[in-house]
């Protein structure tokens, strides 16, 4: 709904964000506190409980949580440029339940131009600044439509799932209409030869995605989890794809496992080469926990220049990437028809046609396991030099690398494989990885619970484990983390375990079919 500001004498420009606290009708007037990025590190010495924190950046989840865990009465948020980009704020994946209500944003948050956020920031250097915060948000449950459709493949209920949202920010030409352009044509094009799928085909257009924090593909995940479980092999998401201008597709994600397909095709069809980003904690990525792997995301990117990281960039990330984000008129009202570009637009579906195409009809699906599990070493090998002798993963690291010599040789017996028999046998073994290993490398919560809409690296739930180095270890936060650490351990070890006898079955099969 609508949203104001009064301060320094006027209103400014702004607008509100999903799951923004509503205002009351005279707003919430309090005291600003510059807070730098809203980071947990930017609040070092400052008091804000009751006042109304200034941000530098985009709203955004992470902002949201740490200034309502510290009492702030609002939020106002400098865009980096001219533009106001709408944003969901919710921390909580997916439609709260009665737990995960604490967790949503406690807070009234509101956006303004960079012009009035500088303003503010030259006023507060002068001495205090006191501003009004308006915000009407209308937040409930409401039903939302999801379409499927299904298209067999060859005598399997096994499918590749093909998704991305139809719910947009005003037009939304790219964000989302371009990738649901490219889903429709992935489609059309892969039928006229569907004698020759392996597996099937379903596409899902996903509503709740901006707005309510992909809340229909988590109740798509909830809803027929089983089903999924049995029988999704990959998630290929589409998002953004044929923008203005969005020449770099080099650092599109995927997960390890499939990185070798993504730089094949982006190299045959783009010419570039993969950065080997993995996948995020966004767009609709509802199926970690249930085991689903998954490909791409955001496709094209503008490309990198000095100074010149765009409005999504500021909300995922720049870093030492060749792209930055969508473009300027990403969540606005200025994504119309004139930010679509054909050639990228064709450019990034035939990298979908192409990816599809190899799932759908690929004798062996090509998921590359020992890459996997290279990411999990390299990932334990970091933990285990910052906790030191504080904490032992070498029994994890063992397996690991057991589990690298395994699939690398499950992946030699693959090549020159055709339809049925030792192809089928490696196949059941290949999701059946996917079912323990992409849990332990993209979830922390468990197989039926969402993680929060935050970032995260590789075995996330281990992850706190590289702050024990730096603690003394009779000290209560050592012990807590330790306690919490150990669960996480044993969930990656048995993972590894039962992963490594699967495979090993897996080849003695193979090597008696």
């Amino acid at each position: 709904g609508p949203a104001k500001i009064e301060a320094l004498g006027r209103e400014l420009r702004c607008i509100c964000h999903s799951f923004s606290q509503s205002s009351p009708p005279d707003g919430v007037r309090a005291e600003l506190v510059y807070a730098g990025a809203g980071r947990a590190t930017d609040y070092a010495g400052l008091a804000v409980r009751g006042k109304i924190v200034l941000l530098d950046g985009i709203a955004n989840p992470a902002a949201s949580l740490e200034a309502s865990k510290r009492g702030a009465a609002g939020q106002l948020h400098i865009s980096p440029h001219e533009y106001l980009h709408e944003m969901c704020i919710s921390p909580v994946w997916g439609s709260p339940h009665d737990e995960q209500l604490d967790r949503l944003p406690k807070t009234v948050v509101v956006t303004t131009a960079k012009e009035d956020g500088d303003k503010l920031k030259a006023a507060l250097a002068q001495g205090a600044v006191t501003v009004t915060l308006f915000a009407q948000v209308d937040t409930g449950w409401r039903k939302t439509p999801i379409l499927i459709a299904d298209l067999p493949g060859a005598d399997t209920d096994k499918y590749v799932l093909l998704s991305g949202h139809y719910d947009s920010w005003y037009l939304g030409a790219m964000d989302n209409g371009g990738a649901n352009a490219t889903m429709l044509e992935v489609a059309r094009l892969c039928a006229e030869q569907r004698g020759l799928w392996q597996r099937g085909l379903k596409l899902a257009f996903w509503s709740g995605h901006s707005q309510g924090r992909y809340s229909s593909s988590t109740w798509w995940a909830d809803q027929f989890y089983e089903e999924i479980r049995a029988n999704c092999v990959v998630h290929v998401n589409v998002d953004s794809t044929g923008g203005l201008g969005n020449t770099v597709v080099a650092d599109t994600t995927a997960a390890a496992e499939l990185q070798e397909l993504a730089r094949t095709v982006i190299r045959e069809r783009a010419g570039q080469e993969f950065s080997g980003r993995r996948n995020q904690r966004a767009g609709d990525q509802s199926f970690w926990g249930i085991g689903v792997t998954s490909i791409y995301g955001n496709m094209s990117e503008q490309p990198a220049t000095a100074g010149g990281a765009n409005a999504m960039a500021a909300v995922f990330g720049g870093g030492n990437r060749a792209g930055r984000g969508t473009g300027w008129w990403w969540h606005t009202p200025h994504d119309t028809y004139d930010k679509l570009e054909e050639s990228i637009l064709v450019r990034d579906t035939a990298i979908y046609v192409s990816t599809v195409w190899r799932l759908l009809t690929g004798p062996v699906l090509p998921l590359r396991y020992e890459a996997c599990a290279a990411e999990i070493s390299q990932a334990l090998a970091g933990l285990r030099k910052a906790a030191g002798e504080k904490f032992d993963l070498g029994y994890l690291a063992e397996r690991a690398s057991l589990l690298e010599e395994q699939c690398t040789k499950l992946s030699a017996l693959a090549q020159g494989l055709g339809p049925g028999g030792k192809a089928d046998l490696l196949n059941a073994c290949l999701v059946d990885l996917s079912r323990i290993l992409v849990p332990i490398c993209f979830n922390v919560a468990g197989p039926y619970e969402q993680d929060p809409a935050l970032g995260f690296g590789p075995l996330p739930g281990l992850a706190p484990v590289a702050a024990m180095g730096a603690l003394d270890p009779d000290s209560d936060a050592f012990l807590h983390l330790h306690v919490r650490m150990m669960r996480h351990r044993n969930r990656v070890a048995v993972a590894l375990s039962e992963a490594n006898r699967r495979a090993e079955q897996a080849l003695i099969q193979l090597q008696q079919a």
